[in-house]
């Protein structure tokens, strides 16, 4: 794995995770209790907690504040928004994306788990799998998120029962057998007391894995830098200085998006399919042998060819990436005026840009109950359906399961810009 290189906290491996579950399922109590046993939070908040705590009629402090940001949050004691937190342990430090449960912000989950590298879904002990735990499965499966930790939480209301844990297991095993989540592991927790969240339970000695934290802190993240990965480099920019230093330079800079480039890899550029070898790779003022995933570089070619911003560099050895106009995947809306068949959007798609018309809409899944709907002429915000568009411009791409850089794209309104739609490319 490639770190930050410099020492000390900055060169601690960092894990991206995110929260789901139904509502008042614990999410930010959870949190809470994370960041509270891990004493990761300053006195002055703490003190700000407990003074909202008394200001609500709580005889306890209650944890969920920490997170719930927003004052409509804190009111009705729901998550809104999608949370970000930041703290570290001796081991590792986190980025925590804590999103809502109800189903009107399902575009915010994708939202917020979009760069997970874990996914906590939690679930009451009491109500066991409900629709939204698979609502939230089926978007962690979607996502590709490696890594999905279920904390059985409210442990402590089922009197710390083996029985009801289990049961709940078997439940969600019956439904995960229908997506492609390659880990998961379960963990019975009580949030609010502190139950194996980061410190083990006295209350269920039955239970021998690992607590949340251990979870949290051994999870493999080096998956987002893979070097026998494809070599994938957007060009960002061109640069040519005016200088009598640089007098003859023309580099290309940009963020690796897969696999490692090295000094002399034969490479193509796409979609022109032109082709030369690197002759030089530099990282600021620094030159490199070779730059690996997500490193941001400029490098050179042996041959004056033309690149611009929107091309790819791609090896010229090993799986090429699809160049096409017409392109089908997976799309969460996220506006409210809905998406229709032959509406017309500006495509965003890595560092190029490009017209596209929707040609047709698939079908939509009921995320509910994981089955596919056709028909459709049109999705509603926070749908999720498959669709197929034709673009003006041919894109450079890879299946999102293979690459999430190159397999994902953003639908643009032409009118106000907003940001309307996602998209995770199939095929």
């Amino acid at each position: 794995m490639t770190k930050i290189k410099t020492s000390g906290y900055l060169d601690m491996e960092l894990l991206r995770f995110t929260t789901a579950g139904s509502v008042d399922d614990g999410k930010s109590t959870l949190i809470g209790r994370l960041l509270y046993d891990s004493k990761s939070i300053f006195e002055d908040q703490l003190e700000a907690v407990e003074t909202a705590s008394r200001r609500s009629g709580n005889e306890e402090v209650n944890l969920a504040l920490l997170t719930d940001g927003l004052r409509a949050e804190r009111e009705q004691g729901i998550t809104i928004d999608v949370a970000y937190r930041y703290f570290a342990t001796p081991k590792r430090k986190f980025i925590i994306a804590d999103t809502p449960g109800h189903i009107q912000y399902t575009r915010n989950m994708v939202t917020g788990a979009s760069t997970a590298d874990l996914a906590i879904i939690l679930i009451d002990a009491r109500h066991g799998v409900l629709e939204q735990t698979i609502r939230h499965s089926y978007i962690a499966s979607l996502l590709e998120i490696p890594h999905v930790a279920v904390c059985i939480n409210k442990m402590d209301l089922v009197d710390y029962s083996e029985e009801v844990f289990d049961g709940i297991i078997v439940k969600y095993r019956e439904m995960a057998a229908k997506l492609d989540i390659p880990e998961v592991r379960f963990i019975p927790i009580s949030a609010k007391n502190g139950d194996n969240v980061v410190n083990r339970s006295e209350n269920m000695p039955w239970y021998e894995g690992k607590t949340l934290m251990e979870i949290l802190e051994s999870t493999p993240i080096d998956h987002k830098i893979n070097a026998s990965a494809e070599i994938r480099f957007p060009v960002q920019y061109v640069i040519r200085p005016i200088s009598d230093k640089y007098h003859d330079f023309r580099g290309y800079s940009g963020r690796m998006s897969g696999g490692v480039l090295r000094t002399g890899t034969p490479v193509t550029v796409l979609p022109s399919g032109q082709q030369s070898v690197v002759s030089e790779i530099s990282q600021c003022d620094k030159i490199i042998e070779e730059a690996v995933t997500p490193d941001s570089v400029t490098i050179q070619l042996q041959d004056d060819i033309d690149i611009s911003r929107g091309d790819i560099i791609v090896g010229t050895e090993g799986i090429q990436p699809q160049v096409s106009q017409d392109i089908t995947m997976m799309v969460c809306w996220f506006n409210e005026v809905p998406l229709s068949v032959n509406g017309r959007y500006l495509i965003k798609h890595m560092t190029s840009e490009t017209l596209g018309i929707v040609k047709k809409i698939n079908y939509k899944v009921n995320i509910d109950t994981l089955e596919q709907e056709t028909g459709m002429d049109s999705l509603v915000m926070n749908d999720i359906a498959s669709v197929t568009i034709k673009t003006a411009n041919p894109l450079v791409f890879d299946a999102y399961k293979n690459n999430k850089v190159t397999g994902s794209l953003i639908f643009i309104d032409q009118g106000t810009f907003e940001t309307v739609g996602a998209g995770m490319i199939t095929e």
